[in-house]
């Protein structure tokens, strides 16, 4: 793997086309982004509610043909380091997002608190902005990603886990790690270049500047 001490690497042009969406708007994005690892956490056990969440019937990560147009740019940006972007979640449906809510509602569920939000309580993950009714995810033009060693399939260490809910988090978070910090510059910055706006709250959120539906929330099952 090439070293990233020298300099973050520069974007690459893309020459994908953007598929013509067919009756739902979300696509397949392993199909259209060569190399991506597509690790669907609200498919399976391993988050924050510790099940899977309504409307994920299937192991995949969709989204809308620019977000995978999107995704293209950035994966191009990071494969000559060796390296490859990991997606959590990306289109989210809605049944999936107000499962979410009556879930944070529900004061003793709290099996996996010790692990995402240790240091929050569960009745202000809604007042606090961690958990909302209505998701950029459920739009299609969102995603929740890292980046992997693509031979080892080894995540970067971002000094906190994917959907940690707390300051740590935060792209302004404090006592991080020198490598701490480049890992999370090198994915802002390469997603900044992609055409995302990054979250000050998750440092593994993005955003489509010019998302294709920015007032539709779609309720597709991931399927």
């Amino acid at each position: 793997m090439k070293s990233l001490i020298a300099g973050l690497p520069v974007l690459l042009a893309s020459t994908l086309a953007v598929a013509e969406p067919e009756k739902s708007p979300m696509i397949d994005l392993n199909d259209q982004v060569s190399g991506l690892v597509c690790d669907a956490r609200y498919a399976g056990a391993e988050n924050f509610t510790g099940r899977p969440l309504t409307g994920y019937e299937k192991s995949m990560c969709l989204g809308t043909p620019e977000l995978a147009l999107a995704l293209a740019k950035a994966q191009e940006a990071l494969a000559p380091y060796g390296l490859t972007l990991v997606v959590f979640d990306a289109y989210r449906p809605q049944s999936a997002v107000d499962g979410l809510i009556k879930w944070a509602a529900d004061e003793k569920d709290t099996l996996h608190k010790a692990d995402y939000y240790p240091d929050v309580q569960k009745d202000r993950l809604i007042p606090d902005g961690y958990i909302a009714a209505k998701s950029g995810h459920s739009r299609g033009g969102t995603v929740d990603l890292s980046i992997a060693d693509a031979a080892t399939g080894t995540l970067l260490d971002m000094a906190t886990s994917f959907d940690f809910f707390g300051p740590q988090s935060g792209l302004s978070a404090t006592g991080l790690t020198v490598q701490q910090k480049a890992n999370r510059a090198l994915l802002s910055t390469v997603m900044q270049a992609a055409g995302f706006v990054p979250y000050d709250a998750e440092w593994w959120h993005f955003r489509l500047k010019d998302e294709p539906w920015p007032d539709t929330y779609f309720d597709i099952p991931v399927r």
